[in-house]
């Protein structure tokens, strides 16, 4: 690739400054990088006539198309059009290629052009609603998770004799990998135990009672039932100081609650923060730590010379200004492996993006403002047969998890006497903390829910603590199922979900 100017400071460097650095950034990789070795976006460049040239600046970028999970629901061999294959000519003609054949001869430059596109690692979509899609990385690919799971250190405020414990569970899934990477990246202790599938809750606690772990990392619902378990076997934890969730969404109730149990198990004013990734970025981004455990988000620092967010009204496509909630959308500026560019994620920001220092760390970089929510979790549902009723999913979860007297719970959507053609119904599956009446939390939960809805749940259904991991698959899932559909697929299609 061309020579740009240095890189702007991650930490300090203002707002004009990344912006410039960006759409040079963004031209040079386009020239060099995507539209010479992307048969997808070759082709997709070639049908709109763009040139990387007529990307001046950053409000350029806007003519250039989306790119949607639909178009990477495609067959494998068409995925592959997403991945950067360099042909030997090409390469041959590279300044950066040509440059290291002079000075350190051409077995290097192959090396070097092995280490840049070659694949030696895959992640993939979670699958839930479609088939997964693979994302191949290169090793340049995990030098930049390297560079991520460091910066997710910097925001956790971890040190180099920490120790740490990685909970997700082991799969070919960012949040494990990213989280691997981080130990690499800092150059710390780390142990990753696969989470519940490989070692079941109780080997987790065993390994966290040996290690007395600094840090544990993982998926909200899995850490809260894992601690909860470690609190009722009166499991003492004085080491932990930290708190790190992702993979889910991390509502404020629910971090109060991690919080008690930390202090349960001897470690009081725990930090609990959260990091926001997705498999298509391949990397991901962490909110910081603040001097109080209790301080409320500043949002994820994002890594703006590593890729552009931008936010756009979901409806329209058109970019919004800073500031304004929008839905997420994707551009990497650095990677190799497979690539989309604009990329729509289906997640809402509801604060919006801010260049303003960060209060708590005082970071300049951008920064992504929560809570995120899913366009797909906006769901019709028809409760009469006369009109349907949109409905905020995104909301009811974090009522739930902000509710106080919930340990667990699960929202599922069924038709009536499973007929197709019948009414929607929704039914609320909780498991109540012990010592809290259930018919005092039906009556908070139902007036709640219909606050939140305008719609009332057609059951709620009680159920002991281990019944309800089950259902939930605590453990033994990627991602727990906090909401099902189990109404018919005819009905089911009607809704104005997208696929996730």
């Amino acid at each position: 690739m061309k020579l740009l100017h240095p890189t702007p400071n991650w930490n300090s460097a203002p707002h004009e400054t990344w912006r410039r650095w960006q759409a040079a950034r963004l031209r040079d990789y386009l020239s060099s990088r995507v539209l010479p070795f992307s048969a997808h976006y070759r082709r997709v460049f070639a049908e709109h006539d763009i040139e990387p040239g007529d990307i001046r600046t950053l409000d350029d970028w806007s003519r250039v198309p989306f790119t949607s999970k639909s178009d990477l629901a495609v067959p494998r061999e068409q995925q592959r059009e997403f991945v950067l294959i360099p042909d030997e000519a090409a390469l041959r003609r590279d300044p950066g290629m040509i440059f290291t054949a002079l000075l350190h001869g051409r077995s290097a430059a192959k090396a070097a052009a092995e280490a840049e596109f070659r694949p030696v690692l895959l992640t993939s979509t979670t699958g839930r609603s479609a088939e997964p899609v693979p994302f191949l990385y290169t090793k340049h690919d995990l030098k930049n998770l390297d560079l991520t799971g460091e910066r997710i250190m910097l925001g956790g405020r971890s040190q180099h004799d920490f120790r740490h414990v990685n909970l997700f569970p082991y799969a070919p899934h960012l949040a494990f990998w990213q989280t691997h990477h981080a130990g690499l990246g800092f150059g710390t202790f780390m142990v990753s135990s696969g989470g519940g599938k490989t070692m079941g809750t109780e080997g987790n606690i065993k390994l966290i009672d040996k290690i007395q772990p600094d840090i544990i990392i993982g998926m909200p619902t899995f850490m809260y039932h894992l601690m909860l378990e470690a609190v009722e076997q009166k499991k003492c934890w004085p080491n932990l100081k930290r708190i790190v969730i992702g993979g889910e969404k991390a509502a404020e109730g629910l971090r109060a609650r991690l919080r008690d149990l930390a202090a349960q198990l001897g470690s009081p004013g725990v930090h609990v923060m959260a990091v926001y990734g997705f498999t298509e970025a391949k990397m991901a981004f962490p909110e910081c730590v603040g001097d109080s455990s209790e301080a409320a988000s500043t949002g994820y620092h994002l890594s703006p010379d590593l890729g552009i967010v931008e936010l756009i009204d979901p409806k329209t496509g058109k970019v919004v200004p800073d500031g304004e909630p929008g839905e997420v959308v994707f551009t990497p500026l650095d990677s190799r492996g497979t690539v989309v560019m604009r990329y729509r994620t289906g997640d809402i920001a509801e604060g919006g993006l801010s260049w303003e220092k960060c209060p708590n760390c005082g970071r300049t970089c951008q920064r992504l403002l929560g809570p995120i929510s899913r366009v797909s979790e906006v769901r019709e549902l028809y409760m009469d047969k006369l009109k349907g009723t949109l409905v905020n999913f995104n909301l009811l979860e974090h009522l739930l998890d902000d509710q106080k007297g919930i340990v667990a719970w699960q929202i599922e959507l069924r038709k009536r006497h499973d007929d197709p053609l019948d009414t929607d119904e929704v039914h609320l599956h909780l498991t109540a903390e012990p010592g809290v009446r259930e018919s005092d939390l039906k009556l908070a939960v139902t007036r709640r829910f219909h606050e939140a809805t305008e719609i009332t749940p057609n059951a709620l259904h009680f159920h002991p603590l281990a019944e309800m991991r089950e259902q939930l698959g605590v453990g033994l899932l990627l991602k727990e199922e906090k909401l099902v559909d189990h109404r018919p697929k005819t009905a089911a299609a009607s809704s104005v979900a997208l696929s996730s």
